[in-house]
C-alpha cells in the first residue's frame, strides 16, 4: 500500500489468548479508507476474535491497534461511534418492522430526526422494499434481511464497517446484490473489513488476508496473489497457503 493513503485500521502485533489457547497470534496489518479488505480462514482461524478486538469489545493480550484514529486499548467507546458492525447471525429485532428497526438504531447513534427520516426513506427506495417497510422483520426473506442489516449497519455513515460472514446461507444472486452494496459503501469512502468462507467472494476484495491458526499467512491483491503462486482460483490459493503453513 502507498504511504500517502489514509489508514482507518492499523493493527500492530495483536495477540489474544484464552487460557493456554492462542486465538490470535501476533498479527499486524493496515486497511485504507475506502478499501474492501477480506479476512479468509476456516472456523477458529481467529477472524472473529480479531474483529471483536478492533471494535473495542475484547481487550488484546498483547499488541494494539487504532481504528478511525482511536486506540482500542483506551478509546473503545469512541471507536464504536465511528464504526458499523454486522454479524453472521441476523442482528436486527425481528418483532419490529423495518422502519422501527432503523428508527431504533438511528436513535442509538443520535441521528437528527429529520436526517434519520431522510436516510430511512433513501434505504427503502434503494432496496426497493416499500411493500415490506411496515412489515415485521421476522416475515422477510433471508436475503432481504441480510441487505437490510447491512444498510442499518451503515445508517449513521460510519468510517469503518465490519462484516462477519454477512452472506452466510444466502443464494448466489443475493450474495452478488449484497456485494454491490459493499462496493457502493466503499465508493463513498467507507472502509470495509469482511470475513467470508466463500472463496469466490474473495475475488471481490481489493486485498485479502488468509489466516490460519491465529496467524496471518499472506496479504495481497487476489489477482496478484494467484499469479505469484501460480494458481487459477482463490480456493486453490487458500489450500496451497494453508497446506504450506501447517
Amino acid at each position: 500500500m502507498q504511504d500517502n493513503l489514509v489508514y482507518n485500521i492499523v493493527a500492530e502485533r495483536l495477540k489474544r489468548k484464552f487460557g493456554d489457547f492462542i486465538a490470535v497470534d501476533d498479527i499486524s496489518f493496515e486497511v485504507a479508507k475506502g478499501e474492501i479488505f477480506g479476512f479468509l480462514g476456516a472456523n477458529g482461524a481467529g477472524k472473529t476474535t480479531t474483529i471483536r478486538m478492533l471494535c473495542g469489545l475484547l481487550m488484546p493480550t498483547a499488541g494494539t491497534a487504532k481504528v478511525c484514529g482511536y486506540d482500542i486499548l483506551t478509546q473503545g467507546k469512541e471507536i464504536r461511534k465511528h464504526i458499523g458492525y454486522m454479524s453472521q447471525k441476523f442482528s436486527l429485532y425481528e418483532d419490529l418492522t423495518i422502519t422501527e428497526n432503523m428508527e431504533l438504531f438511528g436513535t442509538i447513534y443520535r441521528l437528527d430526526r429529520q436526517l434519520l427520516r431522510k436516510r430511512i426513506l433513501n434505504i427503502i427506495a434503494r432496496l426497493d422494499i416499500r411493500y415490506y417497510a411496515n412489515k415485521k422483520v421476522v416475515s422477510l426473506p433471508l436475503g432481504l434481511k441480510q441487505k437490510l442489516s447491512f444498510a442499518t449497519a451503515i445508517l449513521h455513515q460510519p468510517e469503518v464497517v465490519f462484516l462477519d460472514e454477512p452472506t452466510s446461507g444466502a443464494d448466489p444472486l443475493v450474495r452478488r446484490e449484497f456485494w454491490n452494496m459493499i462496493y457502493e459503501a466503499a465508493r463513498n469512502g467507507i472502509t470495509v473489513l469482511v470475513t467470508t468462507h466463500y472463496m469466490d467472494e474473495a475475488e471481490y476484495c481489493n486485498r485479502i488476508c488468509i489466516m490460519n491458526q491465529g496467524q496471518i499467512k499472506i496479504i495481497g491483491n487476489p489477482s496478484e496473489l494467484k499469479e505469484q503462486h501460480n494458481v487459477l482460483n482463490m480456493n486453490d490459493l487458500f489450500q496451497k497457503i494453508v497446506n504450506l503453513t501447517n
